[in-house]
């Protein structure tokens, strides 16, 4: 049985590896998806004691929230399962902006519990940061709605710094999700002791760097032209992060584990994150991903990952 823990100061427990759902019924995102794909990948982290599945408004649209909910329902275990949800996106006429707006973010969270099929969401986030809309009347919306106990958890995504603290001006912001990854660490600078000071949970997006912290990358890999626009396949720093990656592989050999699990071992080590949410887009990547709870990191380990990866 893994062991639960607590997201931040909610009242929200979980495995320590979440699922998140983008290539769940995700149609935007990735070409070709298999929708019985996604529903046997949730089912299967299910069964195998994932409790926290990460899902939003805008993968699919709407498709991934359906098909979420579809599966929780179907496990018969709602009670046991944490879901997290987004919104921010709205389609007006052919194009799609940010709306924070109390009354838009409110009609969200109705229509999302609709599509999960539940009276309540574990975790509601707002996507993204709209221009307009003070950041404090936001999340007040949001802290309405889990006094009506529609919602269990108030979080925003991708805010800067500042926003965040306008979020968060009367403390009612419990999670944050943000890019963070061992290529990608500018959030260690200033938002993650912000979450500390204020007993925000930070949840990494990202974790894997599009895959290249997975280790399957070498000198001679044929870079996929949606991945050579990304900065860590970069020529000037592709062979650089090659052998980043290399002394990494040595810590993952010598402990018999693979370096994707090295590195989301390394993440659950971090003073603010609680939990993890590597995507998976079949039902073997989410048994791989779960192998990261059999790997204990020494703190001369920790150290040396967090030496090779500095600032």
């Amino acid at each position: 049985m893994v062991k639960q823990i607590r997201i931040g100061k909610t009242d929200l427990y979980v495995n320590p590896i979440g699922l998140g759902t983008n290539a769940v019924g995700g149609h935007n995102l990735f070409p070709n998806l298999d929708e019985e794909a996604g529903r046997d990948l949730v089912r299967k982290g299910l069964r195998e004691g994932i409790n926290f599945l990460d899902t939003a408004f805008i993968y699919g649209p709407k498709r991934s929230e359906e098909i979420v909910g579809e599966i929780v329902k179907e496990s018969g275990n709602r009670s046991e399962i944490v879901i997290a949800t987004k919104a921010a996106h709205k389609f007006v006429g052919n194009e799609v902006v940010l709306d924070n707006s109390p009354a838009f973010l409110k009609q969200s969270v109705e229509e999302s519990l609709q599509r999960l099929q539940t009276d309540y969401i574990d975790l509601f986030y707002i996507h993204f940061p709209d221009q307009d809309t003070p950041k404090d009347e936001a999340v007040g919306a949001l802290k309405q709605l889990k006094d009506e106990g529609k919602i269990r958890a108030i979080g925003v995504s991708n805010f800067r710094l500042e926003q965040l603290k306008e979020a968060n001006k009367d403390g009612y912001v419990d999670v944050y999700q943000g890019e963070y990854n061992l290529l990608s660490r500018a959030a260690e600078k200033e938002l993650l002791p912000y979450m500390i000071d204020h007993q925000i949970s930070f949840v990494p997006f990202y974790p894997l760097a599009s895959g290249f912290l997975t280790g399957k990358y070498n000198i001679n890999t044929v870079i996929s032209e949606k991945n050579q626009k990304r900065p860590q396949f970069q020529k000037e720093v592709y062979e650089q992060n090659l052998a980043k990656i290399d002394k990494v592989r040595g810590i993952a050999d010598a402990k018999g584990a693979e370096v994707a699990h090295v590195v989301l071992a390394w993440y659950l080590t971090r003073e603010g994150i609680d939990v993890i949410i590597p995507g998976a887009k079949n039902a073997d990547q989410v048994l791989h991903n779960l192998k990261t709870l059999n790997v204990q990191l020494s703190p001369q380990e920790i150290q040396s990952i967090d030496q090779i990866f500095h600032l």
